[in-house]
């Protein structure tokens, strides 16, 4: 039982890093937290990029990531 979740715990990790290795990197910086977005076109349909659906999975990948590393310590003491 240890073994399988030390294994899923390594696949999720190695996931979780590529996720996070494709993703585009976020170039706008101080400037585009003050500036505020533009109600655009383009920025009403930026929920069904690449990179948005990137970050979702993100996300998720990494609540299972923390989910199984605390379970697993359970289990090991």
């Amino acid at each position: 039982m240890v073994t399988a979740v030390i294994i899923i715990d390594l696949i999720v990790c190695v996931l979780l890093t590529a996720i996070v290795v494709v993703q585009s990197g976020k170039t706008s910086g101080l400037a585009g937290a003050l500036g505020g977005g533009s109600d655009t076109f383009l920025a009403k349909n930026k929920a069904k990029t690449l990179d948005a659906k990137l970050s979702r999975g993100t996300k998720w990948v990494a609540v299972t990531f923390i989910v199984l590393t605390l379970v697993l310590n359970i289990i090991i003491k």
